[in-house]
């Protein structure tokens, strides 16, 4: 399948790990010019290299700040003005219980997974309608469909990030420019090993919680990055510029909901 993503610009928001370093490997496989960011310059720079050497045809900037900061948002957008692909993802703000949280707790978890994607979207949207050509994708999770009592945090932000995006990906879908969001449920991430410490069994070895866990799932498995990083490089590409106002689960069936 011809993507038609080759000479395209793309920002994948904390894209030295993880879920968000699948989507710039896969972009940059279908000949994506790539903006690599992350918070640690040397995790930035090392990813950043390997991705160079890998493909060596794209372009491969890097950015070390952090995104959810005006600062942050101002270097990426230095970087790349005029992005053809936008990738919003940023960590998730810690478990707990709400009766715990105080207001400053909310603005942080709302500035980081809602309203720093919506400032990148404003910033870039009119610039893609202009071209006529624009895709974003938003790394959520699979709790806006699902939500996780103790994630109510992520919950809250995410799902309002969803909810505004529902609406404007109605708007800027005639000027083939589309608004998606991808949710991950569990991926073999150093993020999902740091949760899987806390959910061993007494007695039990890591390795044992890791397989216990990969079998509760409908998959008998967890996800490998590289398949999230398939479906965002399927989403950000020219064939899916009918689907907008989506939020595709990954999860490996986790999600028991029909619709």
């Amino acid at each position: 399948m011809d993507t038609g993503l080759t000479g395209r610009k793309a920002i994948i928001c904390a894209s030295s790990r993880g879920l968000g370093r699948a989507c710039a490997e896969a972009l940059a496989a279908e000949g994506c010019d790539v903006v690599i960011n992350g918070r640690t310059q040397e995790t930035v720079a090392s990813t950043a290299g390997e991705i160079r050497s890998a493909f060596p045809e794209v372009m491969v900037s890097e950015v070390a700040c952090d995104v959810a900061t005006p600062e942050g948002q101002a270097a990426l957008l230095s970087a790349c003005p005029n992005p053809d692909i936008l990738v919003n993802n940023a960590g998730g703000p810690p478990p707990g219980d709400f009766r715990d949280w105080d207001r400053d707790d909310w603005i942080k978890a709302l500035d980081t997974n809602m309203l720093t994607a919506i400032m990148l979207i404003k910033a870039t949207v009119d610039g893609m309608i202009e071209r006529r050509f624009g895709r974003i994708i938003n790394i959520t999770s699979a709790a806006v469909k699902a939500p996780i009592p103790i994630l109510g945090l992520s919950n809250g932000a995410r799902a309002g990030l969803t909810g505004f995006c529902a609406g404007l990906s109605r708007e800027t879908v005639a000027h083939n420019v589309t608004i998606n969001g991808l949710l991950p449920g569990p991926f073999n991430t150093d993020r999902l090993k740091q949760t899987m410490t806390k959910r061993g069994q007494p007695g039990e070895s890591f390795e044992d919680t890791m397989k216990r866990e990969a079998l509760g799932n409908p998959a008998k498995r967890f996800g490998d990055p590289v398949e999230f990083g398939a479906a965002c490089a399927f989403l950000a590409s020219a064939n899916a510029g009918f689907i907008t106002g989506q939020n595709l689960v990954l999860d490996g069936g986790s999600f028991r909901g029909t619709l």
